[in-house]
């Protein structure tokens, strides 16, 4: 049964309609085109990594520490407050002198409705729950011992720069100030109130994920600019490197999972006292539950990682835990080996699925309930590997979220679909009455109905709402490094991700990065073409437009020079790229005896005749048959035969993504 499901997928696919004709292709024929990609029909054996461009013992061992706390977090999980204080090391280390810090105060979104964060639309997108409890910070103290240790925290309110009713982003003006290369210590304190559960944080029953709860300072770019923001929907965080040392108070009977690795532990007063220290990462986050059940693993590397979840969830959690310790391994030997000696993982109870699917440095979040597995539809994988590649793409290459949210969200889901195909095969999204379904197919409906909307490589604010940021910053560029890796090669692709990833492991880079790895492992018109794709809204839709063939002067000979025979037709097709996105592709020219020809065309211009001589007339010509290009906007004019078409090329595209469209739409 799976085996001709896949077939008929691959003819809805392949078999697309033309407007002329007389006559079907033969059985022989239609095998040929209802063929899968070489890469779908991939054993489901975990495949091996591509071949690193450097070994790791070359990667940079530490980051350069730029921002480094020291802090307490006292968490009253019944009026769902926190009280902190503690200490922030911070060095300029930009080219100018600074008598200005710009601090963000995430908390202060939730605040009330006229924040930058509540009062913005996120249609499309999570993080519409309307909150029944808001949630704010005050900061009591902010002083700077080499200044006297003088409070130097502005007066009043202070709001962000240009926006009265937001104070996420707050300007630090210093008496004196701190020449580059220098380090300032400033001590803090601050009241918090954490929101009920909304995107990413807050409280639900004892349930508490607490993230971006601290006066966190922004990142100083090297030319003396601050990178700094106000707390947005669409946007997520942008600092710098350093160590962090957190002792975390709750009650006793409260377990906390969190960044880093414990390091001490101890009980008084009915509190429990934990601290947990980690080196070279850009946040801190922590979950605190009296109901958490735990597991724990070991990876063959001596990562030790823990998963914390709800009674009921014992199967997601066995399969999470799993999950990670085969992402560890494959996501290592793709971008570099993990660097850290833990990983936790926090699956969220019911009704506080705003906590999960969330990303913090060796801290994730997952989600999804025993129906997805019941159903066939790898949900929980998928959101779990997506999660954990976010420990490369955002922790370790430590790229602007707010500037290029790309970088984060659509690496990531390139390297998660890379990884759930090598563990699980053709069926990397999902497994339906025995039909299996690739992820990045899956990916292809939204890339392809956004495509038109703006450019991949923009901003987070310029989005016009949520449903055009989760198509153009998750799913389009994914889908556009695939379609590189099936025009010029995988591996080749696979290789230029690896390389940015190694050369930039404790960096900020932008998107000329990316670039340049690729033009360095895969050439410079894959270069070109991602640059087209990711800032010029670059699109394609190949198409056949006609082909005739007749017969050649005389009949077939002998074998000439070469061991050729002469052709006895002869012919052409004529070809069409529409779109700036130049991307070559195969072209397969049939003949009424079921031979196949490809030519390889390399679509640089927009329209070419593609010639043909064979032994028989030239029956049907398709393009990228193994549908290498996923961007292809309409795959129902690849393709043209001399019948008339059984079904009509609308209602033949519509099918072949249905099934991925209906999971998109089913999917939490």
């Amino acid at each position: 049964m799976r085996t001709a499901l896949q077939a008929a997928v691959g003819l809805l696919l392949a078999l697309l309609a033309g407007r002329t004709g007389a006559s079907l292709l033969s059985t022989s024929e239609l095998a040929a085109l209802a063929q899968p990609p070489p890469a779908a029909r991939a054993a489901p054996a975990p495949a091996p990594a591509a071949p690193a461009p450097s070994p790791d013992a070359e990667l940079p061992a530490r980051a350069d520490p730029i921002a480094s706390y020291t802090l307490r977090a006292s968490l009253d999980p019944t009026q769902h407050t926190m009280r902190g204080e503690g200490t922030l090391v911070w060095r300029n280390a930009s080219r100018a002198p600074q008598r200005e810090l710009f601090v963000h105060l995430y908390l202060n979104g939730f605040k009330d409705q006229r924040t930058a964060f509540l009062r913005a639309s996120v249609d499309g997108f999570r993080g519409s729950e309307i909150l029944s409890d808001h949630g704010h910070i005050q900061v009591k103290r902010f002083a700077v011992r080499e200044m006297g240790g003088a409070d130097v925290w502005p007066p009043g309110k202070p709001t962000t720069p240009g926006d009265p009713d937001d104070d996420t982003d707050i300007r630090v003006e210093l008496p004196q100030p701190v020449a580059p290369g220098d380090a300032i210590t400033i001590d803090l304190a601050w009241d918090a109130h954490l929101p009920s559960l909304a995107l990413r944080t807050g409280h639900h029953g004892s349930f508490h994920m607490v993230g971006q709860w601290f006066p966190k300072i922004a990142r100083l770019e090297p030319d003396g600019t601050w990178a700094h923001f106000p707390y947005l929907r669409l946007s997520e965080f942008y600092a710098d490197f350093g160590a962090y040392d957190v002792t975390v108070d709750v009650p006793e009977g409260f377990a906390v999972g969190a960044t880093g690795r414990l390091v001490e532990e101890q009980r008084r007063d009915g509190r429990a006292f934990r601290r947990f220290v980690q080196e070279d990462v850009h946040d801190f986050a922590f979950a605190a539950w009296d109901r958490f059940r735990e597991v724990r693993a070991t990876t063959d590397d001596g990562v030790a990682i823990r998963c914390l979840f709800p009674e009921g969830n014992e199967r997601e959690a066995a399969l999470e835990v799993d999950l990670v310790r085969f992402g560890l391994s494959h996501l290592g030997a793709a971008f570099g080996r993990y660097p850290y000696g833990t990983l936790t993982i926090v699956h969220p109870p019911e009704g506080a699925e705003e906590a999960g699917g969330m990303e913090y440095p060796t801290l994730i979040t997952t989600g999804g309930s025993w129906l997805w597995p019941a159903l066939g539809v790898r949900f929980v994988e998928s959101v779990t590997i997506h999660e954990l590649a976010h420990q490369w793409f955002y922790g370790l290459v430590a790229t602007n979220e707010h500037r290029y949210p790309f970088l984060d969200e659509g690496l990531t889901t390139y390297a998660e679909a890379d990884a759930l195909r090598a563990r699980y095969g053709d069926g990397s999204g999902a497994r339906l009455l025995g039909l299996e379904i690739d992820l990045m197919a899956q990916f292809r409906a939204d890339a392809i109905a956004s495509g038109h909307n703006g450019a991949i490589a923009q901003p987070a604010a310029d989005f016009i709402d949520g449903g055009d940021y989760a198509a153009l910053v998750y799913t389009r560029p994914a889908v556009l490094l695939a379609s590189l890796g099936g025009a010029y090669g995988e591996d080749l692709v696979r290789r230029a991700v690896g390389r940015y990833a190694r050369e930039n492991r404790f960096r900020h880079p932008g998107p000329e990065a990316l670039l340049d790895a690729v033009r360095r492992e895969v050439g410079d018109e894959a270069a070109e073409a991602l640059r087209a794709g990711l800032f010029e809204r670059a699109w394609v839709d190949y198409t056949v437009d006609t082909f005739q063939s007749w017969p050649a002067d005389g009949a077939a000979t002998a074998a000439g020079e070469g061991g050729l025979e002469a052709a006895a037709y002869r012919g052409h097709a004529v070809v069409r790229r529409r779109g700036s996105l130049v991307l070559p592709v195969d072209v397969a020219l049939h003949g009424e005896d079921g031979s196949v020809q490809r030519v390889r065309w390399q679509a640089r211009e927009s329209v070419a005749r593609i010639p043909y001589a064979g032994a028989s007339p030239l029956a049907a010509v398709a393009i990228d048959p193994d549908h290498r290009v996923l961007l292809d906007e309409d795959l129902a004019n690849n393709a043209r035969r001399a019948s008339r078409d059984l079904l009509a090329p609308a209602v033949l595209s519509r099918a072949s993504f249905g099934v991925g469209l209906a999971l998109t739409l089913l999917g939490p």
